[in-house]
């Protein structure tokens, strides 16, 4: 099933409200920051950003996810900005953003590490990657996520990013996930929260 296809529906199939990690690092964000959200859909997330008052550039592959997102946007009373993106194939920015969040973004290995060498690139000194994306034990519990196990992750992906993020919190186990009706019950999950160094080179 293609992405278009899966959110061809008036339904939020992972719900309306943002992932609850992302919710947890509230503390992080502050009025103004420039973010960016890849790979998100329905723009959950993205809109929860906007709504604590930081100016949201969105990336997704699917041309329906994206006028959904942009009919969320409306009705929750937020603007965000919004572009039909191949993460395979992005043009990353550099120094551009303050924040960058991927929830669930799952992708062959080649493009998980040019999606992690593109964040340490668009990343402002100072900037937050913030990430909750399911682990290759996700396939245990089939709760959500793709079954493949060649586009979720380890731990060893993340390592990357060790040369330009300082590591502000990583978690690799299971938590519990309701969100809509495709993320429900016990999840295999790795956390990630990293921020810039000032000296960093980037990629």
């Amino acid at each position: 099933m293609s992405w278009d296809e899966r959110f061809d529906t008036e339904e939020y199939v992972y719900g309306e409200q943002p992932n609850e990690f992302l919710r947890s690092q509230r503390h992080l964000l502050s009025d103004g920051m420039q973010a960016l959200a890849i790979a998100e859909g329905e723009v959950r997330n993205a809109v929860w950003l906007a709504e604590q008052g930081l100016d949201v550039e969105m990336w997704d592959y699917s041309r329906v996810g994206l006028e959904k997102a942009e009919r969320l946007a409306l009705r929750r009373g937020v603007s965000l900005t919004t572009h039909l993106v191949d993460l395979a194939v992005a043009d990353w920015p550099a120094q551009s953003f303050d924040v960058i969040v991927c929830i669930f973004g799952h992708f062959p290995k080649d493009v998980q590490t040019a999606v992690l060498k593109g964040v340490t690139r668009a990343l402002r000194p100072g900037g937050f990657f913030i990430t909750e994306v399911y682990s290759e034990a996700q396939l245990e519990f089939g709760t959500g996520g793709p079954k493949d196990k060649a586009l979720l992750y380890t731990t060893d992906a993340f390592s990357v990013l060790s040369d330009s993020l300082e590591t502000r919190h990583f978690f690799d186990g299971i938590v519990e996930r309701q969100e809509g009706r495709l993320h429900q019950g016990p999840s295999a999950v790795i956390q990630y929260v990293g921020q810039k160094r000032a000296e960093s080179r980037d990629m």
